[in-house]
């Protein structure tokens, strides 16, 4: 089929949920895709932050394949040692203890807020505006945005108290007896990439060890070198209870999991929570190859500086586009706030030959691939320029 009858197929087929980008995407490599055009585009957004290593890493293709070959889902009725083997390393890389394995940041959301519930033995959880946790009943509820709970208003959970995002006062107003967790993200991605202050991260630890409740920090967005470490609470210096990630954990293929401390991790017995598909060997080879290149190629550092490099052009611009208003985000994660609706850039962007995204409206959203170069960043820049 050609592009029209791709698309047209879509609408014919698929439930009606998303509003697509008119392009069919064929192949890519590294920061490159191609359409079933032949068209090239430069991709800043690498698949809402998940290909993190770009596009046919090859030493990410090799250990999928070569997993493929021996073992691709066994089930978790049995052990499989890439999976125990990911959990080793990831453990020892984090503060936590424990880790479960799930398919996406919505189910460790959810795992993490029931496991956090199942320990205290208490009903309410504190969540923030502008927050994304996820789209299932659960964690839609603990989405602090009202658009993606509307439909839902009279089936949602309860249990779920909303504060301001960043407002450490309306924290602790909130507290009750039957407080079980707070949930917050280090970064807001979805909300606008909005960064809090220096000390909220650290006063929502102290006020949750002070009155024995779950610290739940949602890395789904900021995980796996996104904001420059490995995970975005360590610029707070910061040691939650309970961490959520998913996206860039497998640089491609779709995996989750939350992580736990010890004390924290005993909520959970044999028959409290379970998954068919989380921790498989395919998705988990493909994490150990993450993780590798990672390190290997010095990914976190390159992170550091193509995202201090990437603000300061942003910033940049702000000289001669008044319709920038605040440049802002930490790493490879980086927000352009603009005093009007920012759909249309993504447009011409997009017919520029660029892939970039906008958030809550009126925000241009960067998150390209980590292994980003200058001179990628430089051909972004001069489009944007135009663009603006």
């Amino acid at each position: 089929m050609n592009t029209k009858e791709l698309m047209e197929a879509e609408d014919e087929y698929f439930v009606n949920t998303f509003t697509r980008q008119p392009i069919v995407l064929d192949h890519g490599e590294g920061l490159k895709v191609w359409d079933t055009e032949g068209k090239e585009y430069l991709d800043f957004f690498a698949g809402i932050a998940v290909n993190c290593l770009g596009h046919k890493n090859p030493r990410v293709v090799d250990a999928i394949s070569k997993q493929a070959e021996k073992l691709i889902h066994i089930s978790n009725i049995y052990y499989n040692e890439p999976a125990i083997e990911f959990a080793k390393r990831l453990v020892d890389l984090t503060c936590f203890d424990k880790i479960f394995y799930t398919n996406s940041g919505a189910e460790s959301n959810e795992g993490a807020i029931k496991l956090a519930l199942k320990y205290t033995g208490k009903s309410e959880i504190i969540t923030t505006t502008h927050s994304f946790h996820g789209r299932t009943l659960l964690t839609v509820t603990a989405t602090g945005q009202e658009k993606y709970k509307a439909p839902y208003v009279k089936n949602l959970p309860q249990g779920f108290i909303e504060v301001p995002y960043n407002d450490i006062g309306a924290i602790k107003e909130a507290i009750s007896d039957e407080t079980a967790a707070i949930i917050v993200e280090p970064i807001q991605g979805e909300g606008g990439v909005n960064i809090p202050n220096d000390d909220y991260l650290p006063e929502i630890e102290k006020l949750c060890k002070e009155n024995g409740i779950v610290f739940i920090v949602d890395e789904v967005q900021t995980g796996f070198g996104r904001c420059g470490p490995l995970f975005a609470h360590e610029i707070y210096g910061v040691k939650p209870d309970i961490m959520s990630v998913a996206k860039g954990i497998g640089g491609g293929v779709p995996m989750g999991a939350f992580l736990a401390t010890e004390e924290v991790a005993r909520g959970f017995e044999p028959g409290d929570h379970g998954t068919t598909f989380g921790g498989g060997p395919l998705v988990c080879a493909s994490a150990n190859a993450v993780l590798d290149v990672l390190y290997e190629d010095d990914l976190l550092t390159n992170c550091v500086e193509m995202g201090a490099y990437l603000s300061e052009k942003l910033v940049g611009l702000m000289d001669n586009h008044d319709i920038i208003k605040e440049v802002r985000g930490f790493g490879l994660l980086i927000g352009v706030e603009l005093n009007k609706e920012g759909g249309e850039f993504v447009d011409i962007m997009r017919e520029k030959g660029f892939l970039v995204n906008c958030t809550a409206g009126n925000v241009l959203r960067f998150a390209p691939p980590l292994t980003v170069t200058k001179e990628e960043i430089d051909k972004l820049i001069v489009a944007l320029d135009e663009v603006l």
